[in-house]
């Protein structure tokens, strides 16, 4: 699965310690999603599309 994690939280000005504390996760883990070493869960999946006024579909999705 493929992301546009790191386009959103730029377009939001957060670095990802910021984004990490808002979605109660660490800077590491958002690193990792970001670089496609990690899927999040589906719960944080879901406060990330919250946070960011989008659908998931818009920030994770699959290369076919």
């Amino acid at each position: 699965m493929r992301n546009r994690l790191k386009e959103y939280r730029a377009k939001h000005d957060l670095t990802q310690e910021q984004l990490g504390k808002k979605v109660n996760t660490t800077r590491q883990t958002i690193n990792a999603i970001e670089k496609d070493r990690y899927n999040p869960s589906l719960k944080l999946a879901f406060k990330l599309a919250k946070l960011f006024q989008c659908q998931i579909e818009d920030l994770f999705f699959d290369e076919e």
